[in-house]
């Protein structure tokens, strides 16, 4: 009987799994983001993820027990040395999927399995979200910023004026004149 026994085996048999899901995992860790069916990409989370929560800690025994997943001396560096120290702080979650629709061939669903941070777009967005942010509480005023705000009123007043001013000017072109003649060149000749 198979009770208790959920994951998905992906139509392979273990040894063949576990060669594809480390091949994977290498890809991911050389490559920082790779393409895969969502099944795949699901078993690769669980998979990479307990791996890189280990690289936090670099001791011998850690490496060598990465190593033994992972098969490959060169992604084995890269995941101690450089994606470790980026996911020190993070407490879990090193990996998201991102759904792209489906197979042309299969109509699988596929998907992208990335590192998240190195996903240099999303990060760029987020830093500058941090700095707006605005508290929304109304705290008590000081008696300075209280005087300071009919001067700040002030020069805002005078910036309407000046914006006024040159929208004035801009109905009075060229063009505008051409228009106007036209009009009235039109109007003599009926």
């Amino acid at each position: 009987m198979r009770h208790g026994k959920k994951f998905n085996h992906l139509s392979r048999k273990a040894p063949h799994r576990k060669a594809m899901l480390s091949n994977m995992a290498s890809s991911l860790i050389a490559h920082k983001r790779i393409s895969t069916t969502v099944a795949k990409a699901k078993e690769l989370r669980k998979y990479v993820e307990p791996l890189i929560t280990k690289a936090k800690t670099d001791t011998t025994h850690s490496r060598r027990v990465v190593f033994s997943y992972l098969q490959n001396k060169e992604t084995v560096t890269t995941l101690f040395n450089e994606i470790a120290e980026k996911v020190a702080d993070r407490p879990g979650g090193y990996t998201r999927i991102i759904k792209t629709g489906n197979r042309l061939g299969d109509n699988a669903d596929m998907c992208i399995i990335e590192l998240v941070d190195y996903n240099e777009l999303l990060l760029k967005e987020a830093t500058p979200a941090k700095k707006s942010r605005r508290s929304r509480r109304g705290g008590k005023k000081d008696d300075a910023t209280t005087e300071a705000t009919p001067a700040a009123k002030a020069p805002k007043a005078a910036k309407e004026e000046a914006v006024e001013a040159p929208a004035a000017e801009t109905e009075e072109t060229p063009e505008a004149k051409a228009e106007e003649a036209k009009e009235d060149d039109k109007k003599d000749g009926e």
